[in-house]
């Protein structure tokens, strides 16, 4: 890809997620519609399902070649993710529906652009409070323009970790979710939950946390928020420590190398299956 046809992307990015950030922002305060999907602690709404709609026709319409991946087309369909070398947007509507629903403001919009498998473009958009996390491959990350930077914690006896609760109820998942958790909070400063991955990762980059880790969550989750986090000094990893397979649903990012293996030593790894 040229650089002048990368900026065309850039651009589109922005718009696309400025569109969809308002119609978040439209829906936040009202009465919603909420329907589950694997089970009720897995949540989506006609807010969740609009702004997908309308993102992909907006990309469509501008890039009709191109490939996309949404949460909510992929959910419904319960297809495997078809990720290719051609250039692909891959979003999340609403990462944090549990939270839209509550009224909680933690909701971000969040959009990856891939080209032969490497992601080139991440924007992270929380419409509620105004911020806007972007990153270019090579580029940098930035908050609303300032350039971010991550911590350089090393000692995990030092950092706070953001850990989620996810959506499965599955016994056996949620008592090694039980696990892990303990074992940060006995380790690390401190435990946190934002509730959106995508955010999680942006907090990671904008050092209002030193690591995430959560197993059960999907490329339309994590893709752009790695992007952000890599671009401002985190590294993103499995949570074994190996090279992050954007098709394994778990991730681990921390914002030094020596911090990640630290928790990678702490956790019990679950495997959650693959997109």
């Amino acid at each position: 890809m040229s650089e002048k046809e990368l900026d065309e992307f850039y651009e589109t990015a922005l718009e696309v997620a400025k569109q969809a950030g308002q119609m978040i922002r439209n829906a936040f305060d009202k009465e919603k519609h909420v329907d589950t999907k694997m089970n009720a602690a897995d949540l989506v709404t006609e807010t969740d399902q609009a702004v997908e709609t309308l993102v992909h026709s907006l990309i469509k319409a501008k890039f009709p070649n191109h490939k996309f991946i949404g949460e909510e087309t992929t959910a419904s369909t319960g297809r495997k993710c078809e990720f290719t070398d051609d250039p692909t947007w891959i979003i999340d509507p609403v990462d944090g529906t549990t939270n839209f629903v509550h009224s909680i403001p933690e909701v971000s919009f969040s959009l990856a652009v891939t080209v032969n498998k490497k992601v080139v473009i991440g924007i992270v958009y929380v419409p509620v409070k105004e911020e806007l996390f972007t990153a270019r491959l090579g580029q940098g990350a930035f908050l609303n323009g300032r350039k971010l930077s991550a911590n350089k914690i090393t000692d995990l006896g030092k950092a706070v970790v953001i850990m989620e609760g996810g959506s499965s109820r599955d016994p056996q998942v949620v008592n090694d979710k039980v696990k892990n958790i303990q074992s940060m909070i006995t380790r690390s400063h401190g435990v946190r939950a934002y509730g959106s991955a995508a955010l999680n990762l942006s907090h990671v980059a904008a050092g209002r946390g030193d690591a995430y880790v959560e197993y059960g969550i999907h490329i339309w989750d994590f893709l752009a928020g790695a992007l952000i986090a890599s671009e401002a000094g985190a590294v993103v990893l499995d949570p074994t420590g190996s090279e992050l397979d954007y098709l394994h649903c778990r991730i681990l990012c921390a914002c030094t190398l020596d911090l990640a293996k630290q928790i990678s030593a702490s956790l019990v790894h679950l495997d959650m299956g693959y997109d």
